[in-house]
C-alpha cells in the first residue's frame, strides 16, 4: 500500500473523535484534505459523504437498560410480605377486640347461668358438695367444659375476665382464618377474608360474651385449619383434627351441623395435589376418626338427654320462615353475597396471582373449585335452615357466624376480585368493608343492649336474699350468679312452668301452681322484669295484688334495645 494511504477514521479512534490524526480539525470540524497517490489520480480513500457519515456516528450509549420483569407482582413468598402481611392482620384483630371491649351491660341470663352451672361444677369436683340441679339434662353443651373454664377465669377477675376469655377464642378464629384461607388462595384473600368477619355482629358479639359459642366456633376453626395445613401430609395426618372437632361438639352440641364441612373439606384440600384416590382416602380417615371419638364420648357420658332436649328434639317455636330469612340476611346477607360473588368468579377463572406466570400453576379444576365454593357457601345457610325448620331465633345470631367462618374465604376472593388486579378499584373495597363495619356495630351494639342493665335490682334486693329464702324471678339466673355465695338454684323458681303441691296435698301444674304457691305465700321475693315471659309475669302480678302476704318494694325503670320496662319486686311480710 502507498505510503499516502490512510485507514477511514472510526468513531473510536482517538485521532477521529478530535478530527484529525494529529489532534486538530479544520472549521468543519474534518480534517483537509491533502494530495495523494499520482497527479489526476483518484484518491483511494472514502469520499467526503462517506466519511462524514462515518465520523458522526455516535458512540454506544454508556449505560444498559435491564431487562423488564413480566410483572411486579412476585408469586413467591418473601420476608417483606410476610411481614406487611401480619402487620395488617395486627390492625384488624385490634379493630375487632376495640369493637368487642366497648360493648357493656350487666351479666345476661345465659351468661350467668353458665357461670353460676360453673362454679357449682368446680365445687363439686373440689370439694364433693352436691349439685343443685342436673345440668346435662338441659344444657345446650357440656357443664363439664366451657362452664368450668369460664368459672376458673370468672372466680380470678370476674365477669369481665370471662368475657376476655371469649374474646381471646374469636382473635384465635380470627388468625385461623387468615391462616387458612391464605393456604387456600393467597394473602390478599386471607386479609380480606379476616377483615370482613372480624366486624360481623356475631363476631364482635361473641367476643365478649361469656357463652360456649366463642370456644365452640374456635374448636371448629381449628379442626378446619389443622384439615388445611395437612393437606400435603401423609394421609394419617388428617386425625389431629379429630379431637378439636369432637370437642366443639361436646362443647356446644349445635357445632355438630358443621362437622360435614370439615369433612369435606378434606377431601378438597388434597384433591388438587394427591390426586382424587389420596384425597378421599383421607376423608375416609377424618370421619372415621371423628365418628369413633363421638360415639366414645357418648358412651362415656350421660349428655344425650341435653342433646336431645336442645337440639335434636327441641321445641318448635312460632317464628315465620320468612322472618328468620330476613333475620339471616340482615345478620350476614351481604357477607354472604360477597362470598357467593367470590364463589362463581372463583369457578369461573382459577387464577390467583397477577402474574402471567401463574397460568403455568396446577389447576385445581374447575370441579374442584365449584365443589369447593359451595361447600364453603352452603355451609352459610344451614343454620338458618334448621332454625327455619324449628320455627325459632333463638340463637341464631350467633349461628349465622359459625356459618359465615367458613363462607369467609370466598368472600375473601369476591373481594380480591372485586378490588382487581394491582388494586385497580381499591375504593370498592374500602366501601364494602365499611358498609359491614357500620352493620357489625349497629348490630352488636342493638344486641347488648336487648337485656335491662340489672345493678339497680341487685342492689334492692341484695339485703333480702339468704341461704334460707324461696324466691321466684323473671331470670333467675343474673341473682343466682351475682349472689352465689348467698344462695343455691334449688332457691329459685323461673317463669317457665311449675308444679306445686300444697299442704292439703293437691297437685297444680303451670299457671294453677303459681297462684296456689301465692296464695300460700310461698315465695319470700318475686322479681319480675316484663320481659322474659310477659305472660307468666301477668299471671303472678295479677296473683300478688290485693295479696295480704306481700307488699310492694320497688319498681325500678330501664332502658333496653325495645323502649323502657321496669323491674317489679315484691317481698313477703307474713
Amino acid at each position: 500500500m502507498s505510503r499516502h494511504d490512510h485507514r477511514t477514521p472510526r468513531p473510536s479512534d482517538p485521532d477521529a473523535r478530535e478530527g484529525t490524526a494529529g489532534g486538530r480539525s479544520d472549521s468543519d470540524g474534518f480534517a483537509p484534505r491533502q494530495p495523494s497517490g499520482p497527479r489526476g489520480g483518484h484518491d483511494d480513500r472514502p469520499t467526503r459523504a462517506l466519511r462524514v457519515v462515518g465520523e458522526r456516528a455516535p458512540a454506544g450509549p454508556g449505560y444498559h437498560v435491564p431487562d423488564t420483569p413480566e410483572v411486579g407482582w412476585d408469586m413467591t413468598a418473601g420476608r417483606r410480605r410476610a411481614r406487611i402481611s401480619r402487620a395488617v392482620l395486627l390492625c384488624v384483630l385490634i379493630v375487632q377486640a376495640v369493637l368487642s371491649l366497648r360493648l357493656s351491660n350487666t351479666a345476661f341470663q345465659d351468661e350467668a347461668l353458665y357461670l353460676a352451672a360453673g362454679h357449682a361444677q368446680l365445687d363439686h369436683l373440689l370439694h364433693g358438695t352436691p349439685l343443685p340441679r342436673d345440668y346435662a339434662a338441659y344444657f345446650s353443651g357440656s357443664p363439664q367444659l366451657y362452664p368450668v373454664l369460664a368459672a376458673l377465669v370468672d372466680g380470678r377477675f370476674g365477669l369481665a375476665g370471662a368475657r376476655s376469655l371469649s374474646l381471646v377464642f374469636m382473635l384465635a378464629t380470627t388468625g385461623l382464618l387468615y391462616s387458612l384461607t391464605r393456604r387456600l388462595f393467597n394473602e390478599r384473600a386471607a386479609l380480606a377474608a379476616a377483615a370482613l368477619f372480624a366486624v360481623l355482629q356475631s363476631t364482635v358479639v361473641m367476643g365478649y360474651y361469656a357463652t360456649y359459642d366463642a370456644a365452640a366456633v374456635f374448636l371448629l376453626a381449628l379442626a378446619a385449619w389443622i384439615v388445611v395445613r395437612t393437606d400435603r401430609a401423609p394421609a394419617a395426618a388428617v386425625l389431629l383434627a379429630a379431637p378439636a372437632a369432637v370437642l366443639a361438639v361436646g362443647v356446644k352440641y349445635a357445632a355438630a351441623l358443621y362437622l360435614p364441612t370439615v369433612v369435606v373439606l378434606a377431601l378438597l384440600t388434597a384433591w388438587p395435589r394427591r390426586g382424587a384416590g389420596a384425597a378421599a382416602l383421607r376423608m375416609v380417615l377424618l370421619g372415621l376418626g371423628v365418628g369413633a371419638l363421638l360415639a366414645a364420648g357418648v358412651y362415656a357420658t350421660d349428655l344425650m338427654a341435653g342433646v336431645r332436649q336442645t337440639t335434636t328434639d327441641r321445641e318448635h317455636g312460632t317464628d315465620s320462615a320468612g322472618f328468620l330469612l330476613r333475620r339471616s340476611a340482615e345478620w350476614g346477607g351481604l357477607m354472604f353475597l360477597t362470598a357467593v360473588g367470590g364463589a362463581v368468579s372463583y369457578v369461573r377463572r382459577s387464577r390467583m396471582h397477577e402474574s402471567p406466570l401463574a397460568r403455568l400453576l396446577d389447576d385445581p379444576g374447575r370441579r374442584r373449585r365449584a365443589l369447593l365454593g359451595l361447600v364453603l357457601c352452603g355451609t352459610a345457610v344451614l343454620a338458618p335452615a334448621y332454625q327455619v325448620h324449628l320455627a325459632t331465633q333463638v340463637s341464631l345470631f350467633k349461628h349465622v357466624g359459625f356459618g359465615l367462618f367458613f363462607a369467609a374465604p370466598m368472600a375473601g376472593v369476591g373481594v380480591t376480585r372485586l378490588v382487581g388486579a394491582h388494586f385497580r378499584y381499591p375504593q370498592l373495597g374500602i366501601m364494602l368493608w365499611t358498609a359491614m363495619l357500620c352493620l357489625g356495630i349497629a348490630q352488636a351494639d342493638w344486641r347488648f343492649a336487648l337485656w335491662p342493665d340489672s345493678s339497680a335490682m341487685v342492689r334492692a334486693i341484695e339485703p333480702h336474699v339468704d341461704s334460707e329464702g324461696h324466691y321466684l324471678g323473671s331470670t333467675p339466673e343474673v341473682p343466682l350468679y351475682y349472689f352465689r355465695e348467698k344462695t343455691t338454684h334449688r332457691q329459685w323458681q323461673s317463669v317457665f312452668g311449675m308444679e306445686y303441691t300444697d299442704e292439703e296435698g293437691r297437685y297444680s301444674t303451670g299457671d294453677a301452681a303459681y297462684r296456689a304457691a301465692l296464695r300460700d305465700g310461698e315465695f319470700d321475693l318475686i322479681v319480675l322484669d316484663g320481659l322474659t315471659n310477659p305472660r307468666v309475669d301477668d299471671v303472678i302480678a295479677d296473683a300478688v295484688r290485693g295479696n295480704p302476704h306481700y307488699r310492694l318494694l320497688a319498681n325500678l325503670p330501664f332502658r333496653n334495645s325495645a323502649g323502657t320496662g321496669e323491674y317489679r319486686i315484691w317481698i313477703k311480710t307474713s
